[in-house]
């Protein structure tokens, strides 16, 4: 591991025996995971370059022992990592060796469905699929759908403020969560928002979608649902580079078009896709827009017309109307399993997040390509194109000395390049550890120090998934915040004027 973390406080793992046996007084038999052939199943989430074995893994069932457990962390100044899924690319829930991985995946039951109201009341360890199939035999679905959606988990989505094909026009978890039930750290239960519209105070739950688990530990989640469309249709778009493909893009926003999903693949990761899963991609593309435009049958017809239009005014080489529903999932099934085509034709691959302007995209591309010729590796590149969210797939190979830190150095790159034309670090997988230091390419210490502010109202004592997001972790104390209990000073040995 070439990044810093925390260094394991030897108070804590002194007291590693009396903390497995209080964390088994509280869930059931087995909810508890401690011996080391088991931890090994835990090391790591999807970003697999880090590993780190937990201190222990608990599993609770109920909000009752989350809140338990947080209250124990809290009484022995114990670290907690919370955990969904394990689909974090950016390193979000890497265990700690001195801290609580605390699992979500037993909260996995559908509370309650209201279409009345359109929405949906579900545990945090649903996966974001199963939303959709719970809902479908009335014609509903969830509209964010992230390429790990058969996997990955609601409170993971929420953690990380997810999107997917479908964020364009329908948003990302932002924008189609309603209300959350969560879990502060020492026990305390609050919720946030409902079936309810906006309410006219602070936006807490905003402040929590994105937060990554340092805030809180999410137990139930309220989301909008939505009425499919009554036609979905996709175009195939073949372009003899991606510069062109990228400029037909802008153009189809810049006239008024909001698809359903726009996204683009450049010639590695279109023929990787069609290598692994054949779905009919046009071999000779350099670029590959896919199109889906949704609405009324007369909007959608009207609307294929003009993107096909705007296409071949770019340059198209091929464009390609669905004619049939499983048709147009067909043309989604290499874009879905591009992360997997990819990893198939290398030994690794490191999956990169950031967000530019619209406008940059073939400037960025262009600029990506000689970055992978300064750092002598291979990039596919699959991205959300309609907002401008970048995934490069660096491909690298681990058992190769020094491949592992050019595939580092790259990406970093890469997301310096996005900051420096007006982008952001990331779109959707968060800062985790895999951008955490690089913070400080977008922030500066007065920006970094109003969000650990922020962190210090809910987790006065920084306990709560530590060494993620900020580059340097400071107490409360030296942010000008200080909570006084029972008129002792935390942190004493701290001057103060």
């Amino acid at each position: 591991m070439s990044l810093l973390m925390p260094l394991p406080e030897p108070e804590i793992l002194e007291k590693r025996d009396d903390i497995v046996s209080r964390l088994q007084a509280i869930v059931r038999p087995g909810n508890v995971i401690h011996l080391d052939r088991e931890l090994s199943a835990y090391e790591c989430d999807a970003l697999t370059m880090y590993r780190q074995p937990p201190l222990v893994v608990v599993l609770p069932e109920t909000v009752a022992e989350v809140s338990a457990v947080l209250k124990l962390a809290q009484e022995l100044n114990v670290k907690v990592v919370p955990r969904g899924s394990g689909t974090s690319l950016s390193g979000g829930s890497l265990p700690l060796a001195d801290g609580i991985l605390l699992g979500m995946s037993k909260f996995n039951r559908v509370l309650e469905v209201d279409f009345e109201n359109r929405c949906a009341v579900v545990q945090p360890g649903v996966t974001n699929l199963a939303i959709s199939k719970a809902v479908e035999h009335k014609g509903f679905y969830y509209a964010p759908d992230p390429s790990s959606q058969i996997a990955c988990s609601i409170g993971g989505n929420v953690a990380e403020n997810a999107g997917g094909v479908h964020c364009l026009k329908y948003g990302l978890t932002t924008n189609n969560l309603l209300g959350i039930e969560m879990v502060l750290m020492g026990g305390e239960v609050i919720r946030l928002g409902g079936k309810h519209l906006d309410t006219d105070l602070y936006d807490l739950m905003g402040v929590i979608t994105g937060s990554e688990g340092l805030l809180g530990v999410v137990t139930e989640v309220t989301v909008r649902i939505l009425q499919k469309p009554q036609v979905a249709r996709g175009v195939l778009l073949g372009f003899p580079s991606v510069e062109a493909g990228a400029d037909c893009v802008a153009e189809i926003i810049a006239q008024g078009i909001i698809p359903g999903g726009m996204e683009m693949m450049d010639k590695p990761a279109i023929d990787a896709a069609e290598a692994f899963q054949p779905c009919g991609y046009p071999q000779d593309a350099q670029g590959l827009v896919i199109v889906e435009l949704d609405g009324t049958p007369a909007e959608v017809d009207h609307l294929t017309e003009e993107v096909a239009k705007i296409a071949r005014g770019r340059g198209a080489t091929s464009v390609h109307v669905s004619t049939s529903e499983a048709e147009r999932l067909r043309f989604w099934f290499g874009r879905k399993n591009a992360f997997p085509a990819v990893g198939a034709i290398g030994p690794d691959y490191l999956c990169m997040d950031g967000t530019i302007p619209r406008k940059e995209l073939a400037t960025v591309l262009r600029r990506m390509d000689e970055l992978a010729a300064k750092h002598g590796l291979r990039v596919a590149n699959v991205f959300h194109a309609g907002d401008g969210n970048l995934h490069p797939l660096i491909l690298y190979d681990a058992a190769i000395p020094g491949d592992t830190e050019k595939a580092e150095a790259f990406g970093a790159d890469i997301l310096r390049l996005c900051v420096e034309v007006g982008g952001v670090l990331t779109g959707e997988h968060g800062v985790g550890v895999e951008k955490r230091d690089l913070m400080t390419e977008m922030f500066d210490e007065v920006d970094l120090a109003q969000q650990e502010r922020v962190k210090c109202a809910f987790d006065e004592a920084h306990r709560l998934n530590p060494g993620k997001v900020f580059p340097t972790l400071h107490r409360c104390a030296e942010m000008g915040f200080m909570h006084v209990r029972a008129g002792a000073l935390p942190f004493p040995e701290i001057p103060r004027f």
